[in-house]
């Protein structure tokens, strides 16, 4: 595109530079006879689109930033949960190995490798989730709290403040402090 196309383009379309134009063309009364008050209308018919022009530049360059930053947080998003749909899929093969390793009888000599297998490969299984900032929710002796917590039933305890966890159902699980699965607690309540 030449520069003459691209000039005549942008008259075209730019009503800024129209107002310009017309305020450029405007002639004085007489030949000779430029006022005051005229250069003082064109000088401020300049500002305004000036300041217009200015102003539009500026708003579009605030929202260009706020785009990429949107983007960069969705991007960020994405690759930090990415992997919660697998660690809900994969949180019930946790609770299973736990289920297993209670229900085996430790002083059974015959399970004893067996318990150890299990037991090895649940802390092996826990630490890989570990390193990718998934992180148990066992709040046995902590305060209830309903973000991360989901109270099964309330029983009565003299022993311990209203509203304390008592027991530990399931163990809840937070994928870089996002809940992934609450904890299912039982809670404590006044006598």
């Amino acid at each position: 595109m030449s520069h003459q196309d691209y000039t005549d383009t942008q008259k075209a379309t730019d009503p800024d530079v129209e107002a310009m134009q017309a305020a450029e063309g405007a002639e004085p009364q007489a030949q000779g006879e430029v006022t005051i008050e005229s250069l003082q209308a064109q000088l401020a018919t300049l500002a305004a689109a000036y300041e217009a022009a200015k102003d539009q530049s500026l708003r579009t360059q605030a929202e260009a930033q706020n785009i990429r930053r949107r983007a960069e947080q969705d991007v960020e998003k994405a690759h930090k949960f990415g992997l919660e749909r697998i660690v809900s899929d994969l949180l019930p093969v946790v609770d299973n190995l736990e289920r297993a390793l209670a229900s085996i009888d430790a002083n059974d000599e015959a399970l004893k490798a067996a318990a150890e297998g299990i037991q090895l490969t649940h802390k092996t299984f826990v630490d890989a989730l570990a390193r990718h900032q998934v992180l148990v929710v066992d709040p046995v002796g902590a305060p209830f709290d309903p973000n991360l917590h989901q109270a099964v039933s309330a029983v009565p305890n003299p022993d311990v403040e209203p509203n304390t966890v008592l027991n530990c159902f399931q163990r809840g699980y937070t994928l870089h402090g996002r809940l992934v699965r609450p904890a299912m607690v039982v809670v404590s309540k006044a006598p």
